[in-house]
């Protein structure tokens, strides 16, 4: 498995967001989490993503209880093993596709000579060979999210998480990010987790997963 989730509680003053929530996921699954808005999807997500701690509950990614790391191993871990992609493509505007892309790479650590080669290598895998040095201002809508695919895979996590990633998108581009997103699954074996209200993405998927008032249904 590489996500191991149990029990997990968690509330913002009296309200309970989340009430005992088991989710489990294997290497190379893509998982949707559908539900109405409140439901609890996103802040699953961002449990399970550590960018939030859970009340209550246990929580294995690729093998590490993350939940008995200092702040600081957090945060490292994250870097190295977890990859997110949001609605909003937060690219940093003043930087060119293939920088935003190396960034987190250079963030962890790695070599400029290091991180330069892997990105070019994951532009070209989403498409966007030929746009590496435009920055986002230059681009579409679905081309600033192919970079933000990229720049979420350059330290090859172990899963990649991805929060209604085709939102603002028109239909025919969001058909062309779901095709992309599967085909990172046969090409890199990559596990991803997809809070989704779009019934398409949806249904493409291996498992869907449905959430009401902090539970699965």
């Amino acid at each position: 498995m590489i996500i191991e989730a149990a029990n997990i509680h968690k509330s913002f003053g009296k309200l309970e967001v989340l009430k005992g929530i088991d989710f489990s996921a294997e290497k190379s699954e893509v998982i949707a989490v559908t539900g109405a808005s409140g439901a609890g999807k996103t802040t699953l997500l961002q449990i399970l993503g550590t960018l939030s701690t859970p009340d209550s509950g246990t929580l294995i990614i690729d093998g590490k209880n993350v939940l008995g790391l200092s702040g600081r191993e957090l945060a490292a871990f994250r870097g190295r093993r977890i990859g997110f992609v949001f609605q909003a493509h937060h690219l940093l505007p003043e930087f060119t596709s293939l920088e935003n892309v190396m960034i987190p790479a250079l963030i962890a650590g790695k070599k400029f000579g290091e991180a330069r080669p892997k990105a070019v290598e994951l532009l070209e895998k989403v498409g966007l060979s030929h746009r590496m040095d435009h920055k986002p201002s230059e681009l579409s809508g679905g081309e600033q999210q192919r970079v933000a695919i990229a720049r979420a895979l350059i330290n090859s996590p172990a899963v990649l998480f991805a929060d209604e990633p085709t939102g603002n998108l028109d239909s025919a581009t969001k058909q062309e990010i779901h095709a992309l997103l599967f085909q990172l699954r046969k090409d890199l074996g990559q596990t991803i987790i997809i809070v989704t209200h779009d019934p398409e993405l949806a249904g493409l998927c291996d498992r869907c997963l449905v959430m009401k008032d902090g539970e699965f249904i």
